[in-house]
């Protein structure tokens, strides 16, 4: 009982400093809510068409031509610019960025693809830019597809001759009608290979969800990580403060131990970490709807752990400072070093291997990945095993270390 006593006066003299709050829910939400809208916020990048910008300039008049952009108009991939009517202007704007690529179509394309001859278009790209790439990339399947509607209209129009279903003054009419038809049918291919991101698949078949596309799913974890170490600073100055008053040395006096005096403390750190926890899981479960529930026992162990964790280490932090001051700067470098370094900023899948590498020696990052693994990838217990295992080692050693230079005066 004794250790709970000590405990629940630490949580009310923790509840008493208003920088409580401010470090425990104000703060995290708000950078959650910031770094979420830097990513897209609720969806409302949607409206803007992500697809690469190409520019486009046709210097020919034919019908062929108009085909080959209406083939490019249909692409998933990339998007026509055809603002710009010079060349000079084509250039700059891939050499700027502004587009990825540009496209000129030569005076007479039409009329020597119509008879056979393969005419080469003018692509501008920067080669060592990979948008530039792709955007080639579609720019040749578009032009692969006309080929195949030219020789479809073709072969249509001679069968038709022979079989003397049309005449030979019916034959350009008859071609521009079948190559009409074959552009269209390019817009539904009746084979399509299509693409998407899904969630796992649990015992019945049903498939979970995922929250890849929402712009919270990084941003929600990322901060909770971070602020679960910033929410332990008035928990470390009250350790500071006792030493300094002489309260713990005469805590020793009565029948505490040391190890329960630790544990005391250690306690109060681990319930406000767990609340702070549970309250930012609920924040994203309703309002950032973020499917943190739909997996609650993977959730709740990771919650566990990541709080035994984080307490461990503001024990750390109240052993290791001597003065209030030092237990602000004890508390906010390991915060700004291990967030930075274990992808709570930056998803870690954008970052070179070797980043990645020197990330997981960090606990943060095996605290970001369990979290992305229930609400992105829609995993459940089995895929959080490691991570949890991984931070309670961590607790382990932050807690021996802080054993180890704990003083009471």
């Amino acid at each position: 009982m004794r250790v709970v006593d000590l405990a629940i006066k630490d949580l009310r003299q923790i509840l008493r400093e208003r920088q409580s709050a401010f470090f425990l829910l104000i703060m995290p939400v708000v950078f959650t809510l910031l770094f979420g809208f830097a990513f897209g916020g609720f969806g409302g990048g949607d409206d803007e068409d992500p697809r690469l910008p190409v520019g486009f300039l046709n210097q020919d008049a034919g019908t062929v031509s108009e085909d080959l952009v209406t083939l490019l108009a249909q692409s998933d991939v990339i998007r026509l610019v055809t603002d710009t009517m010079d060349v000079a202007d084509l250039e700059t704007q891939v050499k700027d960025g502004v587009t990825a690529a540009a496209v000129i179509v030569p005076a007479g394309y039409g009329q020597h693809m119509t008879a056979g001859e393969l005419v080469p278009l003018t692509v501008i790209v920067d080669s060592g830019n990979a948008s530039g790439i792709t955007a080639q990339e579609e720019v040749t399947a578009a032009v692969t597809r006309l080929l195949s509607a030219l020789q479809t209209a073709q072969v249509g129009m001679e069968t038709a001759v022979s079989q003397n279903v049309i005449s030979e003054s019916d034959k350009p009419a008859y071609f521009e009608t079948t190559l009409a038809r074959a552009i269209t049918a390019w817009a539904a291919p009746p084979i399509q290979v299509a693409v998407s991101q899904s969630g796992a698949v649990d015992e019945s078949g049903t498939e979970t969800a995922v929250s890849s596309d929402n712009a919270f799913a990084h941003s929600s974890p990322g901060m909770m990580a971070q602020f679960a170490i910033a929410g332990l600073i008035t928990a470390a100055q009250i350790l500071v403060l006792e030493r300094k008053s002489g309260s713990l040395r005469r805590l020793l006096t009565t029948d505490m131990s040391r190890g329960s005096i630790l544990l005391g403390h250690y306690l109060a750190m681990f319930v406000t970490i767990l609340a702070q926890l549970f309250i930012l899981i609920l924040f994203g479960q309703l309002f950032l709807k973020l499917p943190y529930f739909q997996e609650p026992a993977a959730t709740l162990l990771l919650t566990v752990a990541s709080a035994l964790f984080a307490a461990s280490l503001g024990l750390l932090i109240g052993a290791l400072a001597q003065s209030e001051e030092q237990a602000i700067i004890f508390s906010l470098v390991p915060m700004f070093v291990l967030a930075g370094l274990g992808g709570a900023w930056v998803p870690l899948e954008f970052t070179p291997e070797g980043f990645q590498r020197i990330a997981f020696f960090t606990p943060i990052a095996w605290m970001m990945d369990g979290f992305k693994d229930i609400i992105v990838r829609g995993l459940g217990l089995e895929a959080v095993l490691l991570a949890t295992a991984v931070l309670i080692i961590y607790a382990i050693i932050f807690w021996g270390l802080a054993a180890w230079r704990f003083r009471f005066e």
